[in-house]
């Protein structure tokens, strides 16, 4: 693989451990500037409102800019609003400072598949991406307990300042791995790109994101409780077994990578079906100390086999646009997020019992299904097989289907 994929990957690792590293720290920042921690909490939502808005915004107006230097723009944001985070004054300045650190993220990684897909042979694509979206999954493993950690014992802006310093190495890593005249842009406009999305397979293939990925959230935003109330684990071993869950999703990624270079769509339909299985096994696999950690990595397996596919399956459903469309899927994964944790909420508040927002993620998982059984039964009837493949940076027309 080209080692330009491996610039791509510490951008991602930078910007999982950004993404994820607030959750730990919410009780040190909440206690530094004086706020409640339901107000510590808004720092984690406007970090993903600045992903839902910067991604499709970002990707357009950057649409025929050379992506090599599109992913460096946004990598300097990146390590902008990290650093103001670590110099923040007060909550309202960090607040802001959240909100810039987010705008970048569904972008980078939006262009970033596009570049990654196009550095390698159209039978490689899938697994290209698998690569990039590596550093993600690895952040889950060692970025964010390791930041965790520096920011509990050297205070939390010592965590963002590290975090500016891993985007900083990206930045170098892609002017020194990317060719300079690679990757550029398409001659499309703004209103040109947004036009490109006005199809139902495009809203299909993001609303499968929306329901898969939220199935994912639903049972992970509550997953220390279940460890602890149904499996009667200490609270001290819950950052451990969440590791596992960084174990099977890098696991997943590569393996639904892989997968998807032969059969897109099979791989797809295999892991909503293994994800809404393990969702449904949860309020048993939690009941015992031995198969709880087991649930947990198989959690990660499932739902990150289906991440290649579906950003894949995004790009190919808007060949005329696949910055855009691969951007706006990352802000659909964050719409996910929110949407799966209010529903698993919503399942708990009810009083179905602390494993029921797993059984909520099931039905989600079900639904994520039937979206793409949809998606699949227009392709079918539009005879949209075979209509277009992104190949490189552009899309050609292609005899074999694009979706297996």
């Amino acid at each position: 693989m080209p080692l330009a994929l491996l610039a791509l990957a510490v951008g991602a690792f930078g910007i999982g451990t950004t993404e994820f590293v607030m959750m730990g720290l919410l009780p040190d920042v909440a206690n530094d500037l004086s706020v409640s921690l339901p107000d510590a909490g808004h720092l984690v939502s406007a970090y993903a409102l600045g992903v839902v808005v910067g991604a499709p915004l970002l990707a357009a107006v950057t649409a025929r800019m050379p992506r090599r230097r599109v992913l460096i723009g946004l990598m300097v944001l990146f390590v902008v609003g990290n650093a103001v985070s670590a110099a923040a004054p007060d909550y309202h300045w960090l607040l802001a400072a959240r909100f810039v650190s987010g705008l970048p993220h569904g972008a980078f990684f939006g262009v970033g598949a596009v570049v990654a897909t196009s550095l390698v042979a159209p039978e490689r694509k899938a697994r290209s991406v698998s690569l990039m979206f590596l550093g993600l999954t690895v952040a889950n493993i060692v970025g964010v307990p390791v930041a965790t950690a520096m920011g509990q014992q050297l205070g939390w802006r010592a965590t963002f300042l590290a975090v500016s310093a891993i985007g900083l190495a990206a930045i170098a890593a892609l002017f020194a791995l990317v060719p300079a005249d690679h990757g550029h842009g398409t001659a499309m406009g703004v209103r040109d790109e947004l036009r490109a999305l006005r199809s139902l397979p495009v809203w299909l293939a993001l609303g499968t994101t929306v329901a898969g990925f939220g199935a994912l959230f639903a049972a992970y935003s509550y997953i220390t409780p279940m460890l602890t109330d149904a499996a009667g684990f200490a609270e001290s071993s819950v950052t451990l077994l969440l590791a596992l869950f960084g174990v099977g999703a890098t696991i997943g990624n590569l393996l639904g990578g892989r997968l998807a270079d032969d059969s897109l769509r099979g791989t797809l339909f295999g892991g909503l079906l293994s994800l809404g299985a393990v969702l449904a096994l949860f309020p048993l696999l939690m009941r015992a100390e031995w198969s709880a950690p087991l649930a947990v990595l198989l959690l990660g397996l499932t739902a990150f086999v289906t991440g290649s596919p579906l950003q894949l399956m995004v790009m190919e459903k808007a060949s005329a646009a696949p910055s855009l469309a691969s951007s706006a899927n990352q802000a659909a994964f964050n719409l996910a997020n929110a949407g799966g944790a209010w529903i698993g909420g919503l399942a708990l508040a009810a009083g179905f019992g602390v494993t029921s927002p797993a059984v909520a993620g099931a039905a989600l998982a079900a639904l994520g299904l039937a979206v793409a059984a949809a998606s699949y039964g227009v392709d079918r009837r539009e005879g949209r097989r075979g209509t277009g493949r992104v190949v490189a940076t552009h899309a050609v027309a292609e005899p074999e289907p694009a979706i297996r």
